[in-house]
């Protein structure tokens, strides 16, 4: 956007600090709007791919001088159709894009929807132009994210080292066994693990619990199985006594082995879940964080639990959310190919 169509605002913490000129020129109603959009949006990943979508379209709107006012459902369905993303290049090669994929296509649509919408409410403009279009049909009966079979899972935990060379009790290691147990055995996202604070441990007298602030802002109590409260239990005696609201799972201080006052966040989980997944011999290229909760309901569903169960655990509002995370099909489909005479 060229530097002398833009306006510097006063700026919100989550947001970026120029306003787009399109906003500013279509005037103080628009300005609110924008700011209440992106002030209202809790979830962080949420936050940041509607943002990236809204300000590529404001920027087209500015390149193509089309006020707001003036946005029309055709202007949104071109605009969608023809939207393109960055391809993978080698490193060194120039960059290119490539047409966008329908999954990218129909999120950049709703982040609009939901933006004219916030427009329309402030009377910036009178009807939502993204309301009516269309966006591209897609289907998906199964999710991406593979799962890990339970002995793979059972690998993984029994390779981690719980003592040093030394002899002493491992914090890392018993750390992150807690934490891939975690991820597992409440088939939590690695966001709400991340959250997680010293009096998010806690019991009623009878049972021990986590209490996850899931996405969407959902608080829930999930119950600790057994080996699960003997991993955490493990973990915290050597770490010691802490603040309620300290992290429950700290960084550690580089390679020292101590830990630091800050919590892990879910990238750190990723990368730890990597770095013990080499360890142990199995693909780290393949699983993430998102495959021990597909694991966890595979597994559950594969048991006979009922689907309505399992999407309770997973904090599900929708069970066809719940049956994407269902990886049951794909044995199936190995055992038909295999009987394939030719």
């Amino acid at each position: 956007m060229p530097k002398d169509r833009s306006t510097t605002t006063t700026a919100l913490a989550h947001r970026e600090p120029i306003l787009p000129a399109v906003v500013h020129e279509a005037g103080a109603n628009a300005r609110y709007a924008y700011e209440e959009f992106f002030a209202g949006l809790d979830s962080s990943h949420t936050a940041r791919a509607y943002r990236h979508a809204v300000h590529r379209f404001l920027m087209w709107c500015d390149e193509h001088r089309a006020p707001l006012i003036q946005v029309t459902p055709a202007m949104i369905a071109g605009y969608i159709k023809e939207l393109r993303a960055e391809a993978k290049v080698p490193e060194g090669a120039p960059p290119r894009t490539r047409p966008a994929s329908k999954p990218t296509r129909k999120l950049h649509l709703a982040a609009l929807r939901h933006f004219f919408d916030k427009l329309v409410q402030r009377h910036a403009i009178a009807l939502n132009p993204a309301l009516s279009v269309r966006g591209p049909k897609h289907s998906v009966t199964e999710g991406k994210t593979p799962a890990m079979a339970p002995k793979q899972i059972r690998e993984l935990l029994g390779s981690i080292g719980l003592v040093t060379e030394k002899g002493d009790p491992d914090l890392a290691g018993l750390r992150d066994r807690a934490v891939i147990a975690t991820l597992v055995y409440t088939a939590a996202r690695a966001g709400a693990v991340a959250k997680l604070q010293r009096q998010d441990f806690y019991t009623d007298g009878r049972q021990f619990y986590l209490r996850l602030d899931e996405k969407g802002g959902k608080l829930r109590a999930i119950p600790c199985r057994a080996d699960l409260h003997q991993y955490l239990d493990e973990y915290l005696s050597v770490l010691g006594q802490d603040e309620p609201t300290a992290p429950l799972f700290r960084s550690m201080v580089r390679r020292s082995g101590q830990p630091s006052d800050k919590g892990m966040t879910a990238n750190d989980m990723l990368r730890m879940l990597k770095r013990r997944l080499r360890a142990a011999g199995l693909p780290d290229q393949v699983f993430k964080c998102h495959s021990l909760r597909a694991s966890t309901a595979t597994n559950l569903l594969e048991q006979g639990v009922e689907l309505s169960d399992v999407q309770f655990l997973l904090g599900h509002s929708d069970p066809r959310t719940t049956k994407l995370y269902d990886r049951r099909r794909q044995e199936v489909t190995r055992n038909i190919v295999e009987r394939i005479a030719i």
